[in-house]
């Protein structure tokens, strides 16, 4: 290893990353064509943005010209739960990396800092915290930092599943010495078999269809009718199966960078509602529940509470069946019918949004 890359390595390391390796910066072309596979077969669902992506994602050279090089950094979100707050209507689960402030707002000065100290050595880079066409854990694997495991997501024997990626391409000369990390899932499928939708496929990818992270974040609209149950009190994303693998259960909790947010881990269901997205979006700075918008966090909070039935979340959903978004509507109208709330259903029948009526009318006719 160059003097500079171990440099920028033991920088990263005291500026927080867990763990860190070094990779080419080469994608085989056996990984891009496994990726537009993916993508032809629609399992990226509405996330079009991927399939415009891909020339980027396959020559790293389109972010930084000249890459040679990439550091690759691991990130632990594996922490205990904190106390819940006092006070509010707290039901419903948040996936864990989500406990924490934005992890893109807390890595972007760490690759800033890295970014400086390169100049500084006479290297250019450019760091990316997944907000760039990057395929971070396809290099975390060619760095040996873990692998790509059955549920799609790259774990480490030391960090489990509970990691953050982030990468600095650097111009470094390539040393093509790339070997990998040696697959420890074994004949284990935990995750799979925990996925309450089956979006873990046998071939090691993820249908984004089926997957409750991108149901209750990147989904617009509606959630699809058939997966509205199995999304069971998940508020916000999904992590069961990082927490089944049992790399993540030996590791234990090791976050030293990042921190949980108690009001982050149990949001108030309460104020997702009555406020307009301005004051949703003061109130929830810094946090990833923004990611879905005001009426998206409402929609998923109606979904919990239809499915959970506690009577603490009974005033929402009288406040859902009026909410100016007719998506938080429709799926109140969804919620009340699970309480058997019929009367309540009916009155929706006369809403001036085509979908929230079309779905009363079949809540109506199901219930026969």
């Amino acid at each position: 290893m160059s003097d500079a890359a171990q440099t920028l390595a033991d920088l990263a390391l005291e500026l927080g990353a867990d763990a860190v390796a070094w990779a080419d910066a080469d994608i085989p072309s056996s990984a891009v064509e496994e990726y537009a596979v993916w993508l032809r077969a629609g399992r990226h669902a509405r996330m079009d943005y991927l399939e415009r992506q891909l020339p980027r994602r396959a020559d790293l050279g389109t972010s930084l010209p000249g890459a040679g090089r990439v550091l690759v950094l691991g990130i632990s979100h594996a922490y205990p739960a904190p106390p819940q707050p006092a006070g509010g209507i707290r039901l419903g689960r948040v996936a864990r990396y989500a406990w924490t402030t934005d992890y893109h707002d807390q890595l972007q000065p760490v690759l800033e800092r890295l970014e400086g100290e390169a100049a500084a050595l006479g290297v250019r880079a450019k760091g990316y915290v997944d907000h760039g066409p990057v395929m971070e854990r396809l290099l975390g694997a060619q760095a040996a930092l873990g692998w790509r495991s059955k549920s799609g997501m790259l774990v480490s024997t030391e960090l489990g599943a509970f990691f953050t990626l982030a990468v600095l391409l650097t111009d470094l000369e390539p040393q093509g010495e790339d070997t990998g990390h040696p697959d420890r899932c074994g004949r284990c499928f935990r995750c799979g078999l925990s996925c309450p939708t089956g979006a873990i496929g046998p071939d090691r990818k993820i249908d984004a269809n089926r997957c409750l992270s991108y149901l209750t974040i990147e989904h617009r609209g509606p959630l699809p009718w058939e997966h509205r149950t199995a999304l069971g009190d998940w508020l916000f994303g999904c992590d069961i199966c990082c927490r089944v693998c049992p790399w993540s259960e030996k590791a234990g909790p090791l976050a030293r960078l990042f921190q949980p947010h108690a009001e982050f881990v149990y949001p108030d269901l309460s104020r997702f509602f009555g406020v307009s997205e301005r004051r949703f979006t003061r109130e929830w700075a810094g946090s990833a529940l923004l990611r879905p918008r005001r009426k998206g966090m409402a929609r998923n909070a109606l979904n919990v509470l239809g499915n959970l039935r506690d009577p603490h979340g009974w005033p929402l959903l009288g406040a859902g069946a009026e909410d100016p978004a007719w998506e938080v509507r429709e799926a109140a109208a969804w919620a009340l019918a699970q309480w058997g709330e019929w009367a309540e259903v009916e009155r929706l029948r006369g809403d001036d949004h085509e979908s929230v009526r079309a779905s009363v009318e079949r809540l109506l006719t199901e219930k026969g």
